[in-house]
């Protein structure tokens, strides 16, 4: 056994980023400042974006999309229940009806013939999920929205870096990005909102702080005009200048460590490939880079003899981290006792919720690390 821990995820963070956060906290401007405007255009540019807006987390850039697209009382948004729930809550907390897509078994990703029976005259909004730093099948899903003339949304928090055909997850319509610690890159906590909707990224942009006329940070004056007024009520969700320099860092070093992930996640396949309870993710054959944002597998509870929650707890014993994502969202407590789902109702999320299991994935690990991890699996399948 290991004498040391394997966690499930560690951050990659440089001494040239915690240098840049000495230099800013020397500065003065320690909030949204010079820096956070640096990253949102050096994003826009990564992804080839249009529109950028930095804030303090992904699950406040679906609060403001929300509240910009007004989603109220008595609309239906479209998302799948294999998901964080922060989605749901801020659906839920809106006043609207959350209608749960079922997945694909084998890559966790809804698509539009699953999407479209959903549909009815009070859906508003589709917020499709981008699983593990892998694609969805845009194409089709856009068809579908602009058919139906529904707003898509696309939740890629997990899929910062990621391309479907041949371009970055950013560059066309609206997508929300996370930069918790977990993530590809990180800013500590941290998001950004994204889109080619130039009037809904002002609007997002004015709702992240207070609902002022101009931004926290004018670009034209270096600060904030003392006469800004609300143009209307608003939340404060902006990034500060010490998280957006860590972003920076990061966002350059990006490309290295998806590469680093995607070589970890071969030897994962390879070594893998023989032990009969474990069952990879598919990887989509439509074009797409792999973020590997997540590595995750299913367990054969059934052929292993053991529930997939044993197996996290035997395999923390030999010192390998494990996460959950995730148990589905109308499976939580809440939902099961609000929405009242009956059992099946969404066979596939359902079947992967009991047996999901994420192993550790991150840059600094070694090709060795991946090694003990899969004996420690074997070992405790035995």
């Amino acid at each position: 056994m290991r004498s040391s821990f394997i966690p499930f995820s560690k951050p990659a963070i440089s001494e040239l980023e915690i240098q840049a956060v000495a230099e800013v906290l020397r500065s003065g401007w320690i909030t949204t400042g010079p820096k956070t405007a640096e990253f949102e255009a050096a994003f826009r540019g990564y992804c080839n974006a249009e529109g950028a807006v930095a804030l303090c987390s992904a699950t406040a850039g679906m609060h403001l999309l929300l509240a910009a697209l007004g989603i109220g009382p008595g609309d239906e948004v479209i998302t799948p229940s294999m998901t964080w729930v922060s989605t749901v809550n801020l659906i839920v907390l809106a006043g609207a009806k959350p209608v749960f897509a079922d997945i694909d078994r084998d890559t966790l990703m809804v698509s539009a013939e699953t999407i479209a029976p959903l549909i009815t005259d009070h859906t508003r909004l589709i917020i499709p999920v981008h699983f593990a730093g892998a694609a969805l099948d845009m194409d089709p899903l856009r068809r579908l929205a602009s058919k139906k003339n529904i707003h898509l949304a696309e939740d890629a928090a997990h899929a910062v870096g990621t391309e479907y055909h041949g371009e970055k997850i950013g560059r066309h319509g609206s997508a929300i990005f996370s930069f918790h610690p977990i993530k590809d890159m990180t800013c500590g906590e941290g998001g950004m909102f994204c889109s080619d909707d130039s009037d809904l990224v002002e609007r997002v942009r004015r709702l992240k702080f207070h609902g002022l006329g101009v931004d926290a940070y004018d670009r034209t004056i270096q600060g904030r005009s003392p006469q800004a007024e609300v143009l209307e009520p608003g939340f404060k969700y902006n990034l500060t200048d010490m998280a957006a320099v860590i972003g920076l860092g990061q966002l350059g070093r990006l490309d290295r460590f998806i590469e680093k992930r995607a070589l970890l996640a071969r030897r994962y396949q390879a070594l893998l490939a023989d032990v009969d309870e474990i069952l990879p993710l598919a990887v989509p054959s439509y074009p797409m880079r792999h973020a590997w944002h997540l590595f995750i597998v299913r367990l054969d509870i059934e052929r292993a003899g053991m529930s997939r929650d044993t197996f996290m707890t035997e395999l923390k014993k030999r010192n390998i981290g494990t996460g959950l994502h995730f148990k589905a969202v109308h499976m939580q407590k809440y939902y099961r006792e609000t929405l009242r789902l009956p059992d099946g109702a969404l066979p596939a999320t359902e079947w992967n919720s009991e047996r999901i299991c994420s192993l550790p994935l991150f840059p600094d690990m070694a090709l060795e690390d991946v090694d003990s991890v899969v004996a420690a699996i074997k070992k405790v399948l035995a």
